[in-house]
């Protein structure tokens, strides 16, 4: 006996535009409500969910079944709901640092979102950088402290503490010309 057409195992290719349609008219509720569930609100699960086929829309990926479907975008929710909440905590940083320079300093709105992107551009940055790098750029920058206490503190020579430098002021670079870095 032949297996039928309707047997026959689902193949999603997100570079397809039918394709994605039919994975997102497929999966987009569960994964909408997944969402929720995490998030509790059903706005911010609303605009993750298309954040998340946006994703697929820019990076195609190729998914055999269903199942290898939702389980590629249950870990995409998990890492937009965890992006979502450092930029939360990010946002509250930030209102924290304005509530303490007072209403004289306040910046527009447009400014204001320009400078929480830009924290969260250093946030994503400072998440790929080694350790110790971090640790050397967020004491010296952050903190004023001078190379060979960073390196005291480190366990390692002041040489080795302006490269972790070199190393995190590359990265800066990358972000400020545009270009996603990846170590």
């Amino acid at each position: 006996m032949t297996a039928s057409r309707t047997d026959a195992p689902i193949v999603y290719h997100t570079g397809s535009r039918s394709s994605l349609g039919q994975l997102y008219r497929q999966h987009h509720p569960w994964l909408q409500g997944l969402l929720r569930g995490r998030l509790g609100c059903g706005d911010t699960a609303a605009d993750l969910a298309q954040d998340a086929f946006l994703r697929l829309l820019n990076t195609p990926r190729r998914f055999d079944s269903d199942e290898g479907a939702r389980a590629y975008l249950s870990r995409m929710a998990k890492g937009l709901c965890v992006d979502h909440w450092r930029r939360l905590d990010i946002e509250r940083a930030w209102q924290e640092t304005l509530a303490v320079h007072g209403e004289a300093r306040l910046p527009s709105v447009e400014h204001e979102q320009i400078v929480i992107e830009t924290l969260c551009e250093i946030d994503r940055m400072l998440e790929r950088l080694p350790e110790k790098v971090a640790t050397a750029f967020l004491g010296s920058q952050l903190q004023g402290k001078p190379y060979r206490q960073i390196a005291v503190e480190l366990g390692v020579s002041e040489r080795m503490v302006k490269k972790y430098m070199a190393q995190a002021m590359l990265q800066c670079a990358l972000i400020e010309a545009g270009f996603e870095a990846g170590l």
